[in-house]
């Protein structure tokens, strides 16, 4: 029984801001279970390259790439489109597209703002309306919203947009899964903690300089995590493990949000 209860066999995936860090680590474990994975990125290079190393990995034709904006409902219609004509059925959607900009708010413009709410929380809104219509059909899915530490505390750094979008995040959660449950669509987010990705280039295990040793002192397990890492989780809510889980907040952190 529980040896095929990560079983993603005959399943399709689709992520958001797929061609590098948490995104393309989500498409590499899915398409490893079993699951044919369609990558969004509007980074040509790396959506492809990602896709063609799943290919050569895996053998046959388990992953696509697709360009795309997703912060902008043209190119959201459009892919939705072509995915939904092409798969018979789309069962786990991943809203992982994500930018970050660090600075005090009062320096923060208005288009700075916006630009972050598009990209990280309307994002989300349009993939999830979209792909949600089409999972409603089908009376079947599973939603999985990349929010992060900061969706439930400031952090040190000074981020505010990036913070509320994730807050954002945290509660349009809630609310679909509340809305939803009925068609049998789970929707849960996970909480990553301070990962080494294309957007924190600056964070490093090494102690030995200030910033770093402040910042892994609020950690308990005292470095900072992989996207692999973040992988496990992924896995869990995209299969039958958390087949009683919906409305949910997973934390990969290590530890932080303990203190």
């Amino acid at each position: 029984m529980y040896k095929q209860i990560f079983n993603l066999n005959k399943e399709t995936a689709v992520i958001t801001g797929a061609g590098s860090g948490i995104g393309r680590e989500a498409a590499l474990i899915l398409a490893e279970y079993g699951a044919k994975v369609v990558l969004l990125d509007i980074n040509e290079e790396n959506v492809f390259k990602t896709a063609n190393q799943i290919n050569k990995d895996l053998g046959g034709n388990c992953a696509e790439a697709i360009i795309a904006d997703v912060s902008k409902e043209e190119d959201v219609a459009e892919a939705v489109g072509k995915i939904v004509d092409k798969y018979e059925h789309v069962n786990t959607l991943i809203n992982n597209a994500g930018v970050m900009k660090q600075g005090p708010f009062e320096k923060l413009t208005l288009t700075e703002w916006k630009a972050i709410m598009d990209i990280n929380l309307n994002s989300a809104f349009l993939m999830s309306s979209y792909i949600g219509k089409h999972m409603i059909e089908q009376n079947n899915g599973k939603i999985i919203n990349m929010a992060s530490i900061s969706s439930v505390v400031a952090n040190r750094e000074s981020q505010s947009a990036y913070n509320v979008s994730k807050a954002g995040i945290h509660m349009l959660t809630k609310c679909l899964a509340v809305e939803w449950a009925k068609y049998n669509i789970r929707v849960n987010s996970i909480a990553p903690g301070y990962t080494k990705t294309g957007m924190t280039k600056n964070l490093s295990n090494d102690s030995t300089t200030e910033s770093n040793k402040k910042l892994l002192q609020n950690i308990p397990m005292n470095r900072i995590s992989h996207p692999s890492e973040i992988a496990g989780m992924i896995l869990h809510l995209a299969s039958e493990a958390s087949s009683y889980s919906t409305g949910g907040i997973y934390s990969v952190d290590g530890g932080y949000l303990a203190y």
